[in-house]
């Protein structure tokens, strides 16, 4: 079987790069637009089906690997900023505060239609942030494609208080642990 990583995040790429195993990347053409009183975790779980899941038809025979992340921060959805001035705002209001991260893992098998999905938190408490650090590290960083404004796997890390998770990936965006999991039950192991 192939492996099809859904995704055309250069992030999620890297990760599974880790793994050392043989993959293509695809990227799913889905409406990412949140349901009426969803809450963030059945939205992941739910978009990272769906970028799996469109991809079945071009690639069958396939493990088809879906992700997506959303982050909250007293209950309000923190999307990739886009901006310098998005971005300082979520920093600024992210200062001493803790934010949530749900990364939703799903593992689709092409040929015989089954799939595992899941969504994994991780917690990342920031420390008490200064304007002129936000704009330092925005302008350092640029991580303005980035959910809550930062790149934990670079500079970003100086933001924080602490984290706490069952996976750092998961952070990044892609749940390691759990994915090793999920391609050994279905017949391709990591190692």
């Amino acid at each position: 079987m192939k492996l099809v990583l859904a995704s055309s995040s250069p992030f999620r790429k890297a990760l599974l790069d880790k793994l050392q195993l043989e993959f293509i990347t695809d990227s799913p053409d889905i409406d990412e637009t949140p349901l009426a009183d969803e809450s963030i975790e059945s939205m992941v779980k739910r978009l990272s089906e769906a970028k799996a899941r469109a991809l079945a038809e071009i690639h069958p025979n396939s493990l088809i690997i879906g992700s997506d992340q959303s982050a909250a921060l007293n209950e309000q959805v923190l999307h990739k900023p886009g901006t310098f001035d998005i971005a300082f705002q979520q920093l600024k209001a992210a200062s001493g505060q803790t934010i949530t991260f749900y990364t939703g893992l799903c593992l689709f098998n092409s040929y015989s239609q089954q799939s595992e999905t899941i969504c994994e938190p991780y917690v990342v408490k920031f420390r008490k942030l200064t304007d002129s650090e936000i704009k330092n590290y925005l302008i350092r960083e640029e991580p303005y494609n980035c959910a809550g404004s930062f790149k934990s796997e670079a500079l970003g890390i100086s933001l924080f208080q602490n984290m706490r998770g069952d996976d750092p990936n998961i952070l990044i965006g892609l749940p390691l642990i759990q994915l090793c999991r999920m391609l050994k039950a279905n017949g391709m192991p990591v190692i």
